[in-house]
């Protein structure tokens, strides 16, 4: 499971130098499966007037699933947190116990007249996360690692829900999808150094090994909606 290791300050892990980089390599198992080209979704929602809509998804590590959306053109921000439990157990601390309710999550907010919903959810099956793991992803375990998607509305959940049954209709993984659609559920920002860490910390081996290559997954199969420079937290808070 991901621990507080890979949370100690920037001095502590300069000081580890090499030997805790070698450690953490033999330490953790084998990445997740990578990406796949998977078909976009047959239902969608209708193209909108509106600048913005947000929808909020957890597939593992919310590290990972942030830095790939943040990747993804007409995604105005992407922010780590905790969905699925109470505003009081909403801390890195306690859910990291897996007995809150919440699952690392990330909040999606995207311009509809650029990216649609169900193009995020295809990114989403297909880089983001293994949705046939349950209750896990690569090498962290836990209910709070669940595959989920918390829509923000009846038709964002119907499309959620269409585009499951395709994938698993046409047997596009070699397992049943375990995604769980959990409704009417708050999201809770994560903690400030939770927010871009892929991008503020690329030698952190856990992020080389299993967050890394969802961004080159990105790239190889969804090009049309890669970006190279990230859209930031901590940009979009200096432009207030």
């Amino acid at each position: 499971m991901k621990r507080n290791v890979w949370d100690m300050p920037r001095v502590a892990l300069v000081l580890a130098g090499l030997m805790l980089a070698a450690l953490a390599m033999r330490s953790y198992p084998a990445a997740a499966e990578g990406g796949r080209a998977l078909p976009a979704p047959a239902v969608d929602l209708p193209p909108a007037q509106a600048s913005s809509a947000v929808v909020v998804l957890a597939g593992g590590c919310f590290w990972g699933v942030q830095g790939v959306f943040q990747h993804t053109k007409g995604v105005i921000s992407a922010v780590s947190g905790y969905a699925g439990g109470d505003q009081r157990a909403a801390h890195y601390e306690l859910v990291s116990n897996g007995n809150t309710g919440h699952a690392e999550s990330v909040q999606v907010t995207y311009d509809p007249r650029q990216i649609s919903y169900g193009r995020l959810l295809q990114i989403f099956f297909s880089v983001v996360h293994d949705p046939t793991e349950l209750n896990r992803q690569g090498p962290d375990t836990g209910t709070q690692y669940r595959s989920a998607i918390f829509p923000a509305s009846n038709e964002q959940a119907q499309v959620a829900k269409a585009y499951i049954a395709q994938l698993d209709q046409t047997h596009a993984f070699k397992k049943a999808i375990v995604t769980r659609i959990e409704a009417g559920r708050t999201f809770y920002p994560a903690e400030d150094y939770h927010q871009d860490y892929l991008t503020q910390n690329p030698r952190n081996p856990y992020i080389a090994i299993n967050d890394l290559p969802k961004i080159e997954d990105l790239k190889r199969f969804l090009p049309d909606v890669y970006r190279a420079a990230p859209v930031l937290v901590a940009g979009s808070r200096a432009s207030r």
